[in-house]
């Protein structure tokens, strides 16, 4: 399956882990995936085996006993990983975000304390941002720290932490008011919290609740789950970047990564669902021939490899964006807009191509027809991709008179 989504100018080293994760997906995710996901359990044999591949350091520099590779690679990578199940992508993907930030801004003390075990997959990492009565409406946070001495004691109610229960680092987004006068902007009072907590679920430390799994329709296995906070308190040195008020900046940065791996992960399960499709129309015959020699299942089998080739060039552009160190808001927005949408579209050509067949449990394409919806909420809606893209295309293309 060697000729859609294809990447020019990788170097021997990327091209080699690329391989690699390649035949572990192969060998290792695939054949167990369904299965796993239908009984949603928390895949920990995966895990073990990415933690042996180093990938849980991969982004991580050297000097903390990562890899040190681009966006770019791990972006790749998760496109692999998410061709095999994107459960196991969304593992990785909160650890790494929490890796970035920490690499971007944390202090000196942050770095040398989290990285080098976050690298070896010691720690994992989540991020929280949502709360029950907010998503992408992050200045509605109501979360909130308050000061105590050298301490922050916060509470409140966050959602929809991937990883919530089995990381063993947070990184949470409250309100601080200490130090912003009243009338500060929103986005200017809030604080990242690195949150240090047991795996597992119930009171995994004093004052933070892990309440269970949130039940979903899909994107089963890893866990999702609430975070409830009532008198947590964190040492001031837990603040990410040591100041406050810089929280909302961070998260944001954070979130331009996570951006372009929903775009990878979208890319890789279009990826599968395509190869699903054009296998079966090869095998199943209808009218005395393969239904892949009919025009109409021809045409559709077209538009899917485009619409994989498309989102797949967008979310290189994103990545390599990023790591040239630009402002890459514009084109990792366009790149989960569209990843997104093109995803949800290949899985349900590939499901009308499989006919009843594609409605059974038997078959790997039921588990994708339900994924694929997951990819069009997170890290932001469509609808708040557009409005992303559109402020910024304003930016750029500002006309006098």
């Amino acid at each position: 399956m060697a000729r859609l989504a294809q990447t020019a100018g990788l170097t021997d080293v990327q091209q080699e882990i690329l391989s690699t994760v390649r035949d572990f997906v192969d060998k290792e995710i695939i054949p167990v995936a369904t299965e796993l996901e239908h009984r949603d359990e928390y895949p920990q044999a995966i895990v073990d085996g990415l933690k042996e591949l180093g990938l849980f350091g991969l982004m991580i520099p050297e000097e903390y006993g990562g890899l040190g590779e681009s966006l770019l690679t791990y972006a790749l990578c998760v496109e692999e990983i998410a061709r095999g199940w994107m459960s196991v992508s969304g593992i990785i993907n909160t650890h790494f975000i929490v890796a970035y930030m920490l690499k971007q801004h944390g202090t000196q003390e942050q770095k040398d304390h989290f990285l080098p075990r976050m690298a070896a997959g010691d720690i994992r990492g989540a991020f929280s941002m949502s709360e029950p009565a907010l998503g992408s409406d992050v200045s509605a946070i109501t979360s909130k720290a308050v000061k105590d001495g050298d301490e922050y004691v916060l509470n409140g109610q966050k959602m929809w932490l991937t990883n919530g229960g089995t990381s063993s680092l947070v990184a949470v987004l409250v309100r601080s008011d200490e130090g912003h006068p009243e009338g500060t902007a929103p986005h200017k009072s809030m604080t990242t919290f690195l949150v240090e907590k047991e795996p597992g679920f119930g009171e995994v430390r004093p004052g933070l609740t892990v309440p269970g799994k949130i039940d979903k329709m899909g994107y089963k296995g890893v866990d999702t789950t609430e975070l409830i906070m009532d008198g947590l308190r964190i040492p001031a040195d837990r603040v990410l970047g040591g100041v406050t008020g810089r929280g909302f900046y961070q998260m944001m940065d954070g979130v331009e990564v996570g951006r372009v791996n929903v775009a990878a992960r979208g890319c890789g399960v279009a990826q599968r669902a395509f190869e699903l499709g054009v296998r079966y129309a090869q095998h199943r015959h209808t009218f005395g021939k393969a239904i892949a020699q009919h025009q109409a299942i021809q045409f559709k089998l077209a538009e899917m490899a485009t619409k994989v080739e498309a989102a797949h060039a967008m979310m290189v552009n994103a990545a390599r964006k990023k790591d040239s160190g630009e402002r890459n808001d514009l084109e990792a927005g366009m790149a989960k807009y569209l990843a997104s949408e093109y995803c949800k579209e290949v899985v349900e050509d590939a499901f009308r191509i499989h006919g009843g067949y594609g409605f059974s449990k038997e078959y790997e394409i039921e588990r994708l027809y339900r994924e694929a919806p997951m990819l069009l909420i997170g890290e932001g809606t469509a609808e708040i991709q557009k409005m992303i893209i559109g402020r910024r295309l304003l930016e750029e293309y500002r006309f006098q008179g």
